[in-house]
């Protein structure tokens, strides 16, 4: 059994480049234990990396790297059709660029979170998510995967011994099969931060979600995951994690969360 007192709360950051800001990195990082920070291909660039590793840092913040697909004007949320082996390639590239400015900032990468429509294909694509894992186990094997709960990207990471956590979000719904509902879909964002709150609680503390047509789905939760992206993210962050500690949980950074299955 994993320990329910004990849970990670991460958000994605570092999304915007250039003059161009994406979410409030620094609301965000008021709240959450760990940072997925873009790499440099769907968001991000070497001085957005910088600035929010080292604000990061201040605050206590783990280091996670956030790769997608290199898609600035869809923002990595649309599918490109790729070999496992460019895959693979692509992972590392982003991975290393993170622990370069990690290291000159004084700390290291901690973590791997794919983003948008990569971490989604991976979810379901063997090939794709032993692909990506090859990929951090090469770089770092000591780095933590997290990856959506039940998805074949968490099974990939186990399966070559990288270190595991698994991941829910607390604003987003899910359908019957335990997977989160489409973007194309009004009903898949949840910006209202009580009911994210009660739906994080809920999934810590019972392992399971309640799908949109009230079906209850067993689910793993080691980190929670709210949207940085989004302009409700810092509210529904914020709830989040005083709903958590009221609830008796410590919310810590993901290193710190004992990884039992």
């Amino acid at each position: 059994m994993i320990d329910k007192r004990k849970v990670n709360l991460n958000a994605d950051m570092g999304e915007g480049f250039g003059a161009y800001d994406i979410g409030d990195d620094d609301a965000m990082l008021e709240h959450v234990t760990s940072a997925n920070v873009a790499c440099g291909f769907h968001g991000g660039d070497p001085n957005v990396m910088d600035r929010v590793i080292r604000r990061a840092v201040e605050r206590g913040v783990s280091i996670g790297a956030h790769p997608g697909f290199n898609d600035l004007w869809g923002f990595g949320r649309r599918q490109i059709y790729m070999s496992p082996a460019e895959i693979e390639t692509m992972t590392a590239y982003q991975i290393g660029a993170l622990q370069g400015m990690a290291t000159a900032a004084g700390t290291r990468v901690t973590h791997i979170k794919p983003h948008g429509a990569l971490n989604n294909m991976a979810s379901i694509d063997r090939s794709l998510a032993d692909a990506i894992s090859r990929a951090c186990k090469a770089v770092d094997p000591e780095i933590i995967m997290l990856a959506t709960t039940g998805s074949e990207l968490l099974n990939a990471a186990m399966a070559i011994d990288l270190p595991t956590a698994s991941e829910v979000f607390a604003d987003r719904t899910y359908d019957d099969q335990g997977n989160l509902t489409s973007r194309k879909l009004p009903n898949a964002m949840i910006r209202d931060a009580a009911e994210a709150r009660a739906h994080a609680l809920h999934m810590i503390e019972h392992g399971e979600v309640i799908s949109t047509s009230g079906k209850a789905v067993k689910v793993l939760a080691h980190s929670i995951c709210v949207h940085g992206d989004e302009p409700t993210g810092p509210g529904v962050a914020k709830a989040v994690r005083e709903g958590l500690e009221a609830a008796g949980i410590d919310v810590v950074p993901l290193p710190d969360v004992p990884l039992d299955h």
